[in-house]
């Protein structure tokens, strides 16, 4: 039994031989290497072709903004992950990555299929954007679905790197067309769900790449690879001034047990 159709390995990314490498088309001596920026080369790796001014513009936008978020459940994964396995960086790196779920970093995705949702209600329907947000959002309300890319335990008013992208991408000469969207909605959230839900960058970033182009596919991919940064930054403190064993104490003392006991055993009250 096979999964999928595919009986043939095939791949457009990359090919060599004994003198040369290709990478989506180009030699990766003559004409990648120290001629084309990383971010630029991310884009050519996902999509097959550079980006423009405005889109490569707009992506480092993107990565900048996500890359560093502090002392999050990620970040301390992969600080107590090198504390017990120092020589072992990738297995630190990788521990950060596996929290990248629905409510750290995987709502920019989720958040651009919303976007594509109203733009696709507004095209088909023929109605306006506003129109089109009031539907998507009370449909997903119905379901007992959250808005992704709303609402942010810190910023209660716009989550100020919000307004950063979105002039970026205005300067860059962006459409602006996704980013309407991302403001329609954020417009409907009061009447519909009762909460003053503001626009977090889990929302900005995917309205800005959408609007230059970058795949809904990838957008997963975006915080993923600014993240890898962030940690890699982290952990080389990690190493020099180690935290990861202050961090796992930090939860033992805190910790409140609640199962049973043997008779006779009094737990201690502090270590």
């Amino acid at each position: 039994m096979k999964i999928g159709k595919a009986t043939v390995p095939e791949s457009a990314i990359c090919t060599y031989d004994e003198e040369t490498i290709v990478v989506r088309g180009a030699n990766l001596c003559e004409e990648l290497i120290g001629h084309v920026g990383f971010v630029d080369y991310f884009h050519l790796l996902v999509t097959g072709r550079k980006p423009d001014a405005v889109a490569s513009r707009v992506l480092d936008a993107t990565l900048v903004a996500i890359a560093e978020h502090g002392l999050v459940p990620s970040v301390q994964a992969s600080r107590m992950t090198l504390a017990a396995a120092p020589d072992a960086i990738q297995g630190a790196v990788a521990a950060g990555i596996l929290g990248c779920g629905s409510v750290i970093l995987g709502a920019s995705e989720t958040a651009g299929r919303l976007f594509l949702r109203v733009d696709a209600l507004a095209k088909d329907k023929k109605i306006a954007i506003d129109a089109a947000a009031d539907v998507v959002v009370r449909e997903l309300r119905e379901q007992k679905q959250a808005i992704p890319g709303y609402g942010h335990p810190q910023h209660k008013a716009r989550d100020p790197r919000v307004a950063r992208l979105f002039a970026v991408a205005q300067e860059a000469g962006s459409p602006m067309h996704f980013v309407r969207i991302a403001e329609a909605i954020e417009s409907v959230l009061p009447e519909i769900t009762g909460r003053d839900l503001r626009l977090n960058v889990s929302a900005a970033i995917p309205a800005v790449l959408l609007d230059v182009g970058f795949p809904a596919e990838a957008l997963k991919g975006v915080p993923i690879l600014a993240r890898c940064a962030g940690l890699i930054g982290h952990l080389t403190e990690e190493l020099a001034r180690p935290i990861g064993f202050a961090l796992s104490y930090q939860a033992t003392r805190e910790q409140v047990y609640t199962g049973e006991l043997p008779p006779g055993f009094v737990p201690k009250t502090s270590v």
